[in-house]
């Protein structure tokens, strides 16, 4: 039959109205089409005998009747578009000498080595790769070093809601509703003193501890 290098990366499309295959690149799986090839007296003759076969409405041959369909496709007819389809859709693709593969030239042949990209690589896609991936780990490493807590209190004791209307506590110290601050005062804001944790009250002056 000639050259068939190609068939075990192919997808067989033909019909009872003729014949047709998608070769792939072993590499991308990007397809391509050869050219459609009408066969109107073998293939669409046997593929109505089998028709007839199966819409007669025996069940038990249904199975017998679907065979009768590939093969109504296959056979010399179909023998000779294969051929014909290689030979139309080698040239197409590159094959690898290292790895034998079949790849498209567009996106997976390194034509100053002769081999697919997988066994040599473009090197400048490798280099804006490596480039791409340096700095991204580099960015990353830069955002880790970088303070973003500097303006947050982690010292004081955190609260979710305001402890003075009860309303969800925001970013900030002091509660967007009611203005009053959210964490708990450490001073007396009249007179200096230090509070004790949970005083409502100065235990100096008498001064609520809210401010």
């Amino acid at each position: 039959m000639g050259l068939l290098e190609l068939t075990d990366n192919c997808q067989d499309l033909s019909t009872d109205k003729g014949y047709q295959f998608k070769f792939f690149c072993e590499r991308c799986g990007n397809g391509f089409l050869t050219t459609f090839r009408a066969d109107k007296l073998g293939v669409a003759q046997g593929f109505l005998g089998a028709a007839g076969r199966l819409l007669g409405g025996v069940a038990d041959r249904v199975a017998d009747s679907a065979y009768e369909v590939q093969r109504a496709v296959g056979g010399p007819a179909h023998d000779k578009a294969v051929k014909e389809a290689v030979e139309e859709i080698k040239g197409v693709f590159r094959q690898c000498s290292r790895c034998g593969q079949w790849v498209c030239p567009e996106h997976c042949w390194n034509e100053s080595r002769g081999m697919c990209e997988q066994c040599a690589p473009d090197l400048t896609e490798e280099l804006a790769q490596m480039q791409q991936e340096a700095t991204i780990e580099q960015l990353r490493q830069r955002v880790q070093e970088t303070d973003f807590t500097s303006d947050i209190d982690v010292r004081s004791e955190a609260r979710t809601k305001c402890p003075h209307c009860g309303a969800k506590a925001g970013p900030g110290k002091f509660c967007q509703e009611c203005g009053k601050p959210l964490r708990a005062a450490t001073e007396c804001a009249k007179c200096g003193a230090k509070l004790d944790a949970g005083a409502k009250f100065c235990g100096e002056c008498g001064a609520p501890a809210g401010g």
